[in-house]
């Protein structure tokens, strides 16, 4: 089997606008989380915005991506590396306000008045990245949710895998602060009113936050011939879907441990090669108390488990990516991020409350997405 390694990063989070700073002020115990009311139609709320308005999701991949390949030592064009960019989201906020412009001037409503839509389109932010780096080979668009981010990851490992190319840009971008979102969460009364505070007993909620995390994967061989720095190894992946619920996971987490199983299977792991969880814990009810279960029932207690949210915030499609950038950071520091906002565990878990150096050799980073989206990745 190829092995497959990670030789570049990018990172913007509301933690900071590249992957150092997001890194240190994470390990500081800080949170880019803040009371904001970027919309005077809605309330304040706390979200993690990357600066004082929402963001824009062409310039935060563009800037990503540069990040990305600037970290990896390359330059562009790169012909034949592999696009793979998901979001769940896409460009949801240039079509809220194409369709406010229609509801307020229907009269004058014209194809030409309609800009170009076209250029809006789910799958067009990957196209634009590919057309960044002059790439010319397989692009793809994933969307699945909050598993979108290690799912894009887990696609671009297997094109390398199966010798479809031998490099590959992958990742996902999130800028979800539109009005249509905040109050479709709130509809559902998911959103936090103060802050995110993942595996809480008195956690509200999750907090929305913008982010963006994209990786340069290349087979070992290539790595090694051009003599890159090397932050680790995807060792395997799993996906499943609970086929259960639109927006709750299944309680028992039965294909949430499905897709673990499937994970540690193909990495040619056991639970207590583990050494840490970087977990998906968006501070809701159902999801922290589905994850417990699940990471309680396969792993020893003393696995250390942590989830980043309480300091980016929720980045929908864009955790899982974060959280890889994260688990990679921890491998190369031996440094345990740690579960900022826990005051008051509920659950019966080895929780990192602050950060500490740990032995850290092989760790996994789960994701689980509305519509029952499951997503587990080894990373050594």
């Amino acid at each position: 089997m190829v092995k497959v390694v990670i030789t570049g990063i990018g990172l913007i989070s509301a933690l900071g606008g590249s992957l150092e700073d997001s890194w240190q002020n994470l390990i500081a115990g800080k949170s880019g989380i803040l009371l904001h009311q970027p919309f005077p139609e809605l309330s304040p709320l706390p979200l993690g915005l990357i600066s004082q308005q929402p963001s824009e999701l062409t310039m935060l991949t563009q800037m990503v991506v540069a990040s990305a390949l600037q970290d990896s030592g390359l330059v562009s064009p790169l012909a034949d590396c592999a696009v793979v960019i998901g979001s769940s989201r896409s460009f949801q906020a240039s079509w809220e306000i194409l369709a406010r412009q229609m509801y307020e001037d229907a009269a004058n409503l014209s194809v030409s008045s309609l800009g170009n839509w076209l250029d809006t389109l789910p799958h067009i932010n990957a196209i634009a990245a590919a057309r960044q780096i002059g790439a010319s080979g397989i692009v793809l668009a994933p969307m699945a949710a909050c598993a979108t981010g290690i799912w894009s990851i887990a696609q671009a490992a297997l094109l390398i895998q199966t010798g479809q190319c031998q490099r590959a840009i992958a990742g996902a971008v999130e800028a979800p602060i539109t009005p249509l979102t905040l109050a479709g969460f709130q509809q559902m009364g998911a959103l936090a009113k103060t802050g995110a505070y993942p595996f809480d007993l008195h956690r509200e909620g999750l907090v929305l936050g913008e982010g963006a995390a994209v990786f340069v994967l290349e087979s070992a061989e290539l790595a090694k011939q051009r003599q890159a720095k090397v932050y680790g190894e995807i060792l395997g992946f799993g996906l499943t879907n609970d086929a259960y619920h639109s927006n709750a996971p299944e309680p028992e987490g039965k294909s949430a441990i499905a897709a673990i199983k499937q994970c540690l299977e193909r990495s040619c792991l056991t639970p207590s090669d583990i050494d840490y969880i970087h977990a998906h814990g968006t501070a809701t009810q159902l999801n922290d108390q589905m994850e417990s279960i699940v990471i309680q029932r396969l792993f020893p207690q003393s696995v250390a488990v942590s989830s980043t949210k309480g300091s980016t915030g929720h980045t929908l499609g864009a955790s899982g990516a974060l959280g890889v950038a994260f688990s990679l950071m921890a491998l190369k520091h031996q440094i345990l991020p740690p579960c900022v906002g826990l005051q008051q565990p509920e659950f019966d878990l080895e929780i990192v409350t602050a950060a500490r150096l740990s032995k850290i050799r092989q760790v996994l980073c789960l994701s689980f997405g509305f519509g029952g989206q499951n997503v587990a990745i080894a990373l050594a």
